[in-house]
């Protein structure tokens, strides 16, 4: 398989763009889709700190979870974090990938406990945009899930 540029596109329940982004995709099977990117410049995130220019990006995505996970490199290749996005499976193309956001996150430092993200976030989305009980029941299902994890590094198998 030869490697290409794709848009990643954040999409709110309602389907209107959050987050646009380019990655390269590095692998592609039926049950996991790998992406790679680079921080062009730093950037200040809310909840991440400061994220140098030439942090690298590892993107993970499953077409049968409602989560997807970030792993986060230093320019010299250290592990800087994971982060979790509780989403729904991702749709891709021959030039994007798009998945519907579901606001909790959850963020893994290097030796320290989660830390889920944006509960009240996912509460006013889930009135203001109308989730249905069933997606909100596979959110609350998928952060048990993620909580539940001995290790990130067991998601991978």
């Amino acid at each position: 398989m030869r490697n290409r540029t794709l848009t990643v596109r954040s999409l709110a329940y309602d389907k209107s763009l959050r987050r646009e982004w380019t990655a390269e995709l590095i692998s592609q099977t039926s049950s996991r889709i790998d992406l790679v990117g680079v921080f062009e410049s730093t950037v200040e995130h809310r909840d991440l700190g400061r994220i140098a220019a030439g942090t690298v990006s590892y993107e993970f995505y499953w077409p049968d979870r409602w989560y997807n996970i970030f792993r986060f490199e230093y320019p010299d290749g250290g592990l800087r974090n994971y982060y979790c996005n509780v989403a729904m499976p991702p749709a891709i193309s021959e030039t994007a990938l798009e998945y519907v956001d579901l606001d909790i996150d959850v963020l893994v430092w290097p030796d320290r406990e989660p830390i889920v993200l944006d509960r009240d976030e996912f509460e006013e989305n889930r009135r203001a945009l109308s989730y249905p009980e069933e997606v909100v029941a596979k959110a609350e299902e998928t952060l048990k899930e993620l909580l539940n994890v001995d290790s990130l590094t067991s998601l991978f198998v």
